[in-house]
């Protein structure tokens, strides 16, 4: 289990996270939301104990990460851009990880020949997405319970991706904790069951992709006229583009609230996507 109890982190005078709070029991793939600067990877590093939260308590299985080294062994760190010396070769990187790790040297290069890869590649001969699916290898491989996964599918072909998300889903892995941040909100709703949106330094929303999305309806219009219109009521998100409207609303809402009949002629209830979902509570209205 990962316990975070109402972190807060200061550079400074800038407020990066405020008040956050997040337990994920285990079994969990969570994806971790926000725009560039919201405070993503600074979360991470924080729950692997890279960096001190200015305030609040970060438990990995009742431990604090800064006060137990087994709490810390437990985790496994992927940066956004994972460091590496140019001579090095998969070998030599399950190597130094296999000082910190239980390491399963098997796992490791099974997973690696999933990808079409090999261990004695050298890191400085292959593009940034083999690297990528070789650091994969190493997290899945290293033993740790708990994966923290910054930008993950950065760099991997459509193959390598469906290749990933059937080793995060197999009955392997069943038991463990995933944080994954990504730009692709299409790649975690395909495989994350809870998320969290982090906004102004805490989770604006949080809870399952598919019951929040649920929450939301997203109608398309077809007014009488290209005059802009007044709506009755503020939705969550509106945009008209001629007589094209499109309207997004509370789904206990009856759309007669926002705008009377008599101004269109046919409306159709279209499904909303994880980033339409996103977008419509980092932009709100048009």
């Amino acid at each position: 289990m990962i316990e975070i109890k109402n972190i807060y982190k200061n550079y400074d005078e800038n407020q990066v996270i405020k008040n956050l709070s997040l337990k994920l029991e285990n079994g969990t793939i969570f994806g971790l939301i926000g725009i560039n600067g919201a405070g993503k990877s600074t979360l991470l590093k924080m729950v692997m104990g890279i960096i001190k939260p200015s305030q609040g308590v970060i438990n990995i299985d009742k431990q604090s990460v800064f006060d137990h080294v087994e709490a810390k062994k437990k985790l496994f760190y992927l940066s956004d851009q994972p460091p590496f010396n140019h001579q090095m070769s998969f070998k030599d990187l399950a190597d130094l990880y296999k000082v910190f790790y239980p390491f399963d040297n098997h796992l490791f290069e099974s997973i690696l020949n999933q990808f079409g890869l090999n261990v004695n590649q050298n890191l400085s001969q292959i593009s940034k997405g083999m690297k990528r699916q070789g650091y994969i290898a190493l997290a899945f491989a290293s033993g740790a319970k708990y994966l923290l996964l910054d930008e993950v599918f950065d760099g991997l072909d459509p193959a390598a991706r469906l290749k990933f998300k059937k080793l995060m889903i197999s009955e392997d892995h069943k038991d463990k904790i995933m944080i994954i941040t990504s730009h692709s909100l299409r790649e975690l709703e395909d495989i994350c069951d809870t998320f969290g949106l982090i906004d102004d330094g805490h989770f604006k929303h949080y809870g399952n992709i598919d019951t929040e999305v649920h929450k939301l309806i997203k109608y398309q219009i077809i007014l009488n006229d290209i005059n802009p219109i007044t709506l009755n009521k503020k939705p969550q998100y509106y945009q008209q583009d001629g007589r094209i409207l499109t309207l997004v609303i509370e789904a206990t809402d009856d759309i007669n609230l926002y705008i009377d009949e008599s101004l269109y002629r046919i409306k159709d209830e279209l499904p909303l996507s994880f980033e339409e979902y996103f977008m419509v509570h980092q932009g709100g209205q048009s």
